[in-house]
């Protein structure tokens, strides 16, 4: 179970720091996805400092500080499950996929924290 954990949650630190940085830099696509659901570009930094602390959160509680990491979880959970809402809402279902992607690494990643 303890691998399972390890291998979900640095499979979602990952990707959450890899889009942060995307974020951080301002990339097309972002920028293109905000603007398709109806987001302002001046809350993109502030969703990269979530992706960000979500990712280090994750990372802090595979280093020991449990309730930290699964602290990051619940976070990471509410804010994908806020974009796939909010893709709902606009009707913009052909990129889904991704906001969803996020979404079910975080809801394992704080299963597997909750059941250690």
């Amino acid at each position: 179970m303890f691998i399972g954990y390890v291998i979900v949650t640095v499979m979602t630190i990952v990707a959450n720091a890899a889009i942060a940085g995307a974020d951080f830099a301002k990339a097309r696509f972002v920028l293109g996805n905000m603007a398709e659901v109806g987001l302002p570009p001046s809350s993109l930094p502030a969703f990269a400092v979530l992706k960000a602390a979500g990712a280090v959160g994750l990372a802090l509680g595979l280093l020991g500080v449990r309730l930290l990491g699964i602290a990051a979880a619940v976070g990471l959970v509410l804010f994908f499950l806020g974009a796939v809402v909010r893709h709902v809402q606009t009707r913009v279902y052909h990129n889904m996929a991704f906001p969803g992607t996020f979404l079910a690494l975080s809801v394992a990643s704080l299963a597997l924290a909750l059941a250690r």
